[in-house]
């Protein structure tokens, strides 16, 4: 399914009016669970709702997934999938590597997707095969990644090696050791960087499907690879590994996996 630009802007414009001015701006922050960390703030969940609304005028049939408020007609062929706010950690630490995350499934398939940062201007979607990045200035341009082939010239963003646990953590050592310079930090910003040619490779552990279904469309669109640790679809989240091409994809599969009769999983 097409979903036209002009959507897409609206829906990044609903979502900014409640995020943008509640930025930098100290409100109240809650914990959703217990024995950690997860916030959520007021933005969140104002941005989530605009977003909800916009869908359910334009596309009354279709399904909805949001992280604040859960599933409605999950059986559609076609769902939306929202994270109203991924990176709400750097959201409420004043830092910019946060984003809008709105993907569309169609039949469990990510199809199309966008990443909005209103702080910045950059507006990051694809539909219909192609990705584009929309900046502050009205500028456009077709996404592209880099045709990076080798760990040892690669940049890889992760959002903390803290993260990973057990084999996986001596697993991503292995690979974080392979590669040029990593990165930490980045949430769905890394993954737009690597669509836009910045870095190379993002492998995480951990996501939910709403952080990572808008992203799958971009980065494919823009020529990277995208899958889970095990190698199948990533949209249902867990371990990610994405790449700026086939061959670096098979290049950090292989050193993620290195040594093992049972592919870590």
């Amino acid at each position: 399914m097409h979903v036209p630009v002009e959507f897409f802007r609206r829906i990044a414009s609903a979502a900014a009016q409640e995020t943008l001015p509640r930025f930098r701006r100290f409100g109240d922050i809650l914990n959703k669970v217990e024995g950690g960390f997860d916030p959520v703030t007021e933005a969140d969940r104002e941005a989530e709702q605009a977003i909800r609304a916009l869908i359910k005028a334009e596309h009354p049939g279709h399904g909805i997934l949001g992280e604040e408020f859960g599933a409605e007609n999950a059986t559609s062929d076609h769902v939306w999938v929202i994270d109203p706010i991924d990176g709400t950690r750097s959201f409420i630490s004043g830092v910019p590597l946060w984003g809008t995350l709105v993907g569309l499934t169609h039949k469990g398939d990510a199809v199309a997707g966008m990443m909005a940062q209103p702080f910045t201007g950059e507006l990051y979607y694809a539909s219909a095969g192609e990705a584009w990045l929309e900046g502050p200035e009205g500028d456009r341009r077709r996404l592209s990644t880099r045709r990076t082939t080798g760990l040892d010239q690669a940049t890889l963003c992760t959002t903390t090696p803290a993260l990973f646990q057990g084999d996986r953590r001596v697993a991503y050592d292995r690979l974080e050791n392979a590669v040029r310079m990593p990165r930490y930090g980045t949430d769905c910003y890394g993954y737009a960087m690597l669509a836009a040619g910045n870095v190379d490779l993002v492998v995480e552990v951990g996501l939910q499907s709403y952080d990572i279904v808008a992203l799958i469309p971009i980065i494919e669109a823009a020529g990277g690879m995208i899958t889970e640790w095990n190698g199948g679809p990533a949209e249902e989240g867990g371990g990610i590994v994405a790449a700026a091409t086939p061959e670096l994809h098979a290049a950090a599969m292989e050193m993620l996996h290195a040594g093992r009769s049972d592919p870590v999983g």
